[in-house]
């Protein structure tokens, strides 16, 4: 068979999978799927001229500011139809942003440091982006592409955000900024009418491809974001692979794909501050006016630690679906294994998801799927569908909490879940389930295993109790 022919049964093989979702219990049509999915993923097409960032003027003594000589590479890319542009070992100070555009490949090569300004000044103009799923003009993240196609950032060098000394410190000023996006969203202004910036103390990005194709993340060493490392916004055909962490300043996420489709997220070493991947779709009326759920998402061989393994939510009100979380395993403590999380204030739907042959080492809580996160929006109607989750030989040494909790709502419970060979050694709550319909349990050990029943004898003095 040709691969083409392959392909082309593989997108059958979706396409009836897409109509009939209960079929995906079958681990050979679950394996089908996701191989459909790997199918449409290539990543970037990487430009083949190759020029070096040091003839552009950029010196690596942590000195002199080479953010000029970024954007006179980017230009000199932009004419020659595309560039891989190379970063020779060395400390690079960048007084600003780097604007990528289409064609282009970075390799920060090993021993090289992009070392960013901790001045917020230095990130203005604003630029279209978004904050906690609104869309907004914010600072600009630190590499930013809007609208690009085939671009790249590869390399055993490192993206330091050195944000510990300002932007790490804005939370606490941020609530009025927040509010104030919130209630934007809320009442549809016109997203060109929603400026931010200088006063409003909203973070900006460390990596933002927004509206963007093609795009390669590979094996860059990150650290110090102001906000969310990577962020991929309405993107799509995209990989993640080797990328490596020491990012534990206030919300460094990881990954966050939001409004994305067909991204690969592999052999990936986290060490976060935050979710190590947090999947997004958009909040509230931003998300249901987008109505582009983040979709065919796989996640593999890679090692989680800090806050959250995997999140899907909770700005999620465009949907997500078709996540599949493989072969991981842990390198270091996670407060939650993997956490689904949505309220009634956001809608949308959380469907066709599937979790094999993952294990953790402790935890607070493994696998945590709630309708009512925060506690919030009780009162309200958008009530979002939460079904057809399949998890598979997943193994944790020690549960502080709960190994397996659903939480749905009266309006709309959680349904077609299913658990096979979940193994806990230590678990405080094996399993908490409301509001639920239509969850199967089968050789699950949540605690520890229970051997042979004994038998009666008289040591049992049942008569004397």
């Amino acid at each position: 068979m040709t691969t083409q022919k392959y392909k082309s049964l593989l997108v059958i093989i979706w396409a009836l999978w897409a109509f009939h979702p209960c079929l995906a219990i079958d681990d050979v049509l679950r394996t089908a799927k996701r191989d459909a999915i790997l199918a449409q993923i290539t990543g970037a097409v990487r430009p083949k001229k190759q020029i070096s960032f040091i003839s552009f003027g950029a010196k690596g003594d942590g000195k002199k500011d080479c953010k000029p000589a970024f954007d006179k590479a980017m230009k000199r890319a932009v004419h020659m139809g595309g560039a891989h542009i190379v970063v020779p070992a060395g400390e690079y100070l960048l007084n600003g942003p780097i604007h990528f555009v289409s064609n282009v490949c970075l390799e920060l090569q090993e021993g090289a440091t992009l070392k960013f300004s901790s001045e917020p000044a230095f990130y203005l103009p604003l630029v279209k982006t978004s904050w906690e799923g609104t869309f907004l003009q914010n600072y600009s993240p630190f590499i930013y592409g809007y609208q690009l196609e085939n671009v790249s950032i590869i390399g055993k060098g490192v993206i330091d955000g050195n944000a510990g000394t300002t932007f790490a410190t804005w939370k606490s000023k941020q609530k009025i900024g927040q509010q104030l996006s919130r209630e934007m969203n809320h009442k549809e202004v016109p997203v060109a009418e929603r400026n931010f910036g200088e006063g409003y103390w909203l973070r900006p990005h460390l990596v933002q491809f927004f509206d963007c194709k093609n795009i390669t993340i590979e094996d860059v060493f990150i650290t110090n974001a102001p906000f969310w490392c990577i962020h991929l916004l309405k993107s799509e055909n995209i990989i993640c692979r080797g990328i490596r962490y020491d990012a534990k300043l206030v919300n460094n996420d990881g990954i966050d794909p939001e409004y994305t489709r067909n991204l690969l997220i592999e052999n990936i070493e986290f060490n976060n501050g935050d979710d190590n991947v947090a999947i997004k779709c958009g909040r509230d009326n931003d998300g249901w006016k987008t109505s582009c759920p983040s979709e065919n998402i796989i996640i593999r061989n890679c090692k989680f630690k800090g806050l959250h393994g995997v999140v899907l939510g909770s700005e999620m009100s465009s949907g997500i679906q078709h996540v599949f979380v493989e072969n991981c395993t842990y390198g270091g403590y996670c407060k939650r294994g993997i956490f689904i999380k949505t309220n009634p204030d956001r809608g949308g739907f959380i469907r066709d998801i599937y979790v094999n042959n993952c294990e953790f080492g402790e935890v607070e809580d493994l696998f945590y799927v709630t309708s009512m996160y925060a506690g919030e929006g009780m009162d309200n109607h958008h009530f979002t569908e939460v079904h057809d989750i399949y998890v598979k030989d997943l193994k944790c040494k020690k549960v502080n909490v709960a190994a397996l909790v659903l939480q749905g709502t009266e309006a709309k419970p959680i349904y077609n879940v299913t658990f096979d060979n979940v193994d806990v050694d230590k678990a405080g709550i094996g399993l908490s389930f409301s509001n639920t319909k239509t969850i199967g349990v089968s050789n699950c050990n949540l605690g520890g295993y229970v051997g042979v029943p004994s038998t009666a004898s008289a040591k049992d003095g049942i008569f004397n109790k």
